[in-house]
């Protein structure tokens, strides 16, 4: 009986190491406590639990954000950043503040902050949108918190404000700009995630074949809707094996290798 007990207790020993060596998925922005994913949650906890993936929670105003926090008690695999997104610029910026001071062992991160011009009718929406990421990113950087930054149709805009902060630990999420625009986010040590959308875009091939590999990111900015092969469905946290394969035929690597650098470098943003 002993030597089955003996047996037992290593078969269980070496399952517990090869969990703890197994790859982990990072989906690095997705909106993951929006109300459309509600209805599936447990589901979706389950499913992230099964395929390995860990979230990086985004939030869009003071509401979203207190859900983003309510959500990640529920699963060690949500990894909570909270912020107010450029079209929420007139939310309350100073409870946005006060909760990151008084989450802020908790947090992941702070975001999804930035600029688009998207939202702004004059100059004063364009400062009131400014000042709220800057904000931000001085509470990111007081609490030693990666950002997840909105950059569309303002990547010049942003890289200025950047100058007066530190990129270490910074995401410009969706990279949409120019390869010189890629180029100087190299240089700036900006983090750049790819989405679903590069699985069937070839300008996205070709930006992730540019970036340096210690800078990628995937993510699938949840529940935007993709076209093609997702058939304009909700984006899933599922998505991330698809977008992990697709990187990996643009990089000339395995899927496994992909995988790993690809945990290495989320490890690097979050700083843990």
């Amino acid at each position: 009986m002993s030597e089955k007990i003996s047996l037992r207790n290593r078969f269980i020993q070496t399952i517990l190491r090869i969990d703890q060596d197994m790859t982990w998925y990072f989906d690095s922005h997705i909106h993951l406590s929006d109300h459309q994913y509600c209805p599936n949650m447990d589901f979706i906890l389950q499913e992230m639990d099964y395929l390995k993936i860990k979230a990086c929670c985004v939030s869009m105003d003071v509401k979203n954000s207190l859900e983003t926090l309510e959500l990640a008690k529920k699963s060690s695999l949500v990894l909570p950043f909270i912020g107010i997104h450029p079209e929420c610029a007139n939310d309350e910026l100073e409870k946005t503040v006060i909760m990151i001071e008084e989450n802020h062992d908790t947090l992941a991160g702070v975001g999804e902050i930035g600029l688009d011009p998207t939202y702004t009718n004059n100059e004063q929406d364009s400062k009131r949108q400014t000042h709220v990421f800057e904000t931000l990113l001085s509470c990111a950087e007081k609490y030693n918190k990666p950002v997840s930054i909105h950059s569309r149709k303002s990547l010049d805009e942003v890289f200025e404000v950047m100058t007066s902060y530190n990129t270490k630990h910074a995401l410009l999420h969706w990279f949409d700009g120019s390869k010189k625009q890629l180029s100087k986010a190299m240089d700036m040590g900006f983090f750049v995630s790819f989405g679903p959308v590069m699985i069937y875009a070839n300008d996205k091939q070709t930006l992730l074949s540019k970036s340096d590999e210690s800078k990628i990111l995937v993510e699938t900015d949840g529940p935007v809707r993709f076209s093609r092969c997702f058939e304009m469905k909700p984006a899933d946290i599922g998505f991330i094996p698809s977008v992990i394969f697709s990187a990996s035929k643009v990089l000339r690597k395995s899927f496994d290798e992909t995988a790993e650098l690809l945990e290495n470098n989320s490890n690097s943003y979050l700083g843990i």
